[in-house]
């Protein structure tokens, strides 16, 4: 199985940028970097990696001969730029499915996420399956690099992943954008495994599909569900992502989950849709 590469990226003027791993481990912490800051204030963590984080404790209570089949994830606040404790625990060891939780804790030993874990056994070519007919999105070598207009700075998540734009205008319906990262999750850990990566790159989706004016509103996920038919592969994650907004203030992202192999799965986010201060909101027809 293939795994996350990663490159030394570089600034808009060419020089080389020291950006740091997500995560560094003191102990039993895990201490973030200003890779880990995200869009919305430079006190907090965008909720991609301390997500992953959640998915690598769970992927290594899964065992052998079994993949993750769903992750669900509840932001109950936002994720301080600070030390993170994770705790998981089995909800329930069936011998076809398994149900784990678990917890991202802040350093005072409140939780910032929530998460639950459905664990399925694998027979491989134990079923027959037509294929998937679904065209795939224009591979990230043939992708234009592309930025998110709304992120800005030589330091935050944004810089920390490499980000190439397959389909679609960004702000005007439907996009389709590959991502990989360009720092290892947690250092010394490399190179990140595949669905360390996805779990990473797919909270970005309500991110590459917006419904409204980031700088009239904000569009923040109060969660995050991905499910999975197979285990991803490889470094790239491909967010095949729309979003629907309502007036009163809730959206809704989804978007099919792609690697370079195809079709993986899908996930889903419910936004909560809010004027900036002082501001109205625009929101699509």
């Amino acid at each position: 199985m293939l795994a996350c590469g990663h490159e030394r990226p570089r600034r808009r003027g060419g020089g080389v940028s020291e950006l740091l791993p997500f995560f560094a481990v003191d102990g039993e912490r895990f201490v973030p970097s200003a890779s880990a800051r995200g869009p919305w204030s430079a006190r907090h963590q965008h909720g991609g990696p301390p997500a992953a984080l959640l998915a690598r404790a769970f992927a290594r209570q899964a065992g052998a001969g079994a993949q993750i089949a769903r992750l669900t994830f509840d932001f109950l606040r936002p994720v301080p730029l600070a030390p993170l404790t994770v705790a998981t625990r089995v909800v329930r060891a069936g011998a076809k499915v398994q149900r784990l939780a678990g917890s991202v804790l802040a350093e005072e030993g409140a939780a910032v996420i929530e998460a639950t874990c459905l664990v399925m056994r694998v027979a491989p070519d134990s079923v027959a399956v037509p294929p998937e007919t679904l065209a795939p999105p224009a591979p990230p070598a043939e992708s234009a690099p592309f930025e998110l207009p709304f992120m800005s700075g030589d330091e935050g998540y944004h810089r920390a992943v490499e980000w190439r734009l397959a389909k679609g205008t960004w702000g005007r319906g439907p996009v389709a954008v590959w991502l990989r990262l360009r720092v290892a999750l947690v250092a010394g850990e490399t190179p990140t495994s595949p669905l360390e990566c996805l779990v990473a790159a797919t909270d970005s989706a309500s991110g590459v599909a917006v419904v409204v004016d980031p700088a009239a509103a904000t569009f923040v996920n109060g969660d995050l569900t991905i499910a999975l038919h197979r285990g991803p592969v490889g470094e790239w994650t491909c967010l095949d992502a729309a979003t629907t907004g309502e007036r009163h203030g809730i959206g809704l992202a989804r978007a099919r989950l792609w690697d370079t192999a195809g079709l993986v799965g899908r996930s889903l986010q419910t936004l909560l849709l809010e004027p900036r201060v002082g501001l109205g909101t625009r929101v699509s027809e």
